[in-house]
């Protein structure tokens, strides 16, 4: 299967359970790896159109997350998941999100999600 990625795609958003963490927004890295549906033929044409567009993607999970709270990162996680395989027909999605650690000695913590269409 081939994957496109979005790696180190960074955003900020209120999150967390942590009535201190819903004050101030914190800075969130994504991971994205999506996988190409067979009928995509950009690799042949080398038209967007054919294309599951990068910005497009970039976009969308933005503005989906400018219009949703989430308390947990896995919930942000699983929303992004489903999001890019309904809007971009997508088989399958993995998708890892971390955020600045809450527990001692940790600096980052986060999660990875696979999902697939079927």
């Amino acid at each position: 299967m081939d994957k496109l990625f979005l790696h180190d795609f960074g955003v900020h958003m209120i999150i967390g359970v942590y009535d201190w963490e819903r004050t101030t927004p914190q800075s969130v890295k994504l991971d994205l790896e999506i996988g190409l549906p067979e009928s995509c033929r950009a690799g042949q044409s080398d038209n967007i159109k054919d294309a599951i567009n990068y910005a497009e993607v970039a976009e969308h999970i933005r503005n989906y997350i400018a219009a949703h709270e989430f308390h947990l990162i896995e919930a942000l996680a699983e929303q992004i998941a489903t999001l890019i395989l309904r809007d971009f027909h997508a088989p399958w999605v993995s998708v890892s999100a971390t955020k600045p650690a809450v527990v001692r000695g940790v600096g980052r913590l986060g999660i990875t999600i696979e999902r697939s269409a079927y």
